[in-house]
């Protein structure tokens, strides 16, 4: 079985302001990426994402980027180790797909799927955390435009 999610949602704001709420490093910081966010996410790029309820700052590889349209971002697996219990070859990358749809009703439907796991126990445990962590920041995403209110402030500690 591919270990592989899907996940979307629609935010009452035009595609430009959803698109730069997740580009723009400052922005990204002010809902999500609490410990902060350095970089802007530009094909090509590495950024730096930190959050202080899984600490450590750790990049995040910026494949392709198509302006109010689609992000595509490499990072690693975090599913702690192999099939094999070796650490060290547990170090792989998934690849997360954003796409912003501008909707008739002025709209953004955001689509964010991830997918790389290794067909483990461990890789299917990472899966489930990051379709979480998503789903997370897809809602804090939405609060944040349409109401200016933090989501995970306070929310893990």
């Amino acid at each position: 079985m591919e270990l592989k999610f899907k996940i979307a949602g629609r935010i009452a704001k035009p595609v430009h302001e959803v698109f730069e709420a997740v580009a723009d490093p400052k922005k990204l910081s002010g809902y999500f990426t609490t410990g902060g966010a350095k970089g802007r996410l530009e094909t090509g790029a590495t950024v730096m994402w930190d959050f202080h309820d899984f600490p450590g700052a750790f990049p995040v590889e910026v494949v392709e980027v198509e302006q109010d349209r689609k992000i595509v971002l490499k990072w690693a697996a975090s599913d702690g180790v192999s099939g094999d219990g070796d650490a060290a070859a547990a170090q792989y990358v998934t690849t997360v797909t954003m796409t912003f749809e501008p909707l008739d009703d002025g709209r953004t439907l955001v689509t964010i799927a991830e997918e790389g796991w290794r067909e483990t126990p461990n890789g299917l445990k990472a899966s489930y955390g990051n379709c979480e962590g998503w789903s997370q920041m897809l809602a804090a995403l939405k609060a944040w435009l349409e109401h200016g209110i933090n989501l995970r402030e306070g929310f893990y500690k």
